[in-house]
């Protein structure tokens, strides 16, 4: 008779692991898995904030620490938060030289203006 070891089914974690021998792998799929726990819990905050639940009483809280931190985190994933594109080789807004130009114009139209005379004495070297 044959000595045949019956394996037993591994969960999901031991699969994991066999999936996953190098430490480094181990390491990122862990600070995934943190930083997941980090944007559900922020992001359960942001919303327990603006819902209200029938029966409980709602603290209000200031929820911008928590909303930078769950922009932090979405930043992470390479999510960023909706708006204008700006140019890929600046973080100036695409404004055109004649724009730029019509808009100093126009400020220095509007501000009042003031013009300062100064006199010197002459200064007399002698050596």
């Amino acid at each position: 008779m044959a000595d045949t070891k019956v394996e037993k089914p591994k969960g999901p974690i031991g699969k994991l692991k066999d999936a996953m021998d190098d430490k480094e792998e181990q390491l990122a799929i862990l600070s995934t898995f943190v930083r997941l726990g980090i944007l559900i819990w922020s992001g359960g905050i942001l919303t327990l904030n603006y819902v209200t639940i029938p029966g409980w009483e709602q603290d209000k809280i200031d929820p911008t620490f928590i909303a930078s931190v769950f922009t932090g985190v979405t930043a992470t994933f390479g999510v960023q938060a909706g708006g204008k594109k700006k140019s890929s080789n600046s973080d100036a807004p695409n404004i055109s030289k004649a724009d730029m130009e019509k808009l100093i114009e126009k400020a220095t139209q509007s501000a009042p203006t003031q013009t300062i005379k100064l006199e010197v004495p002459a200064v007399k070297i002698s050596s």
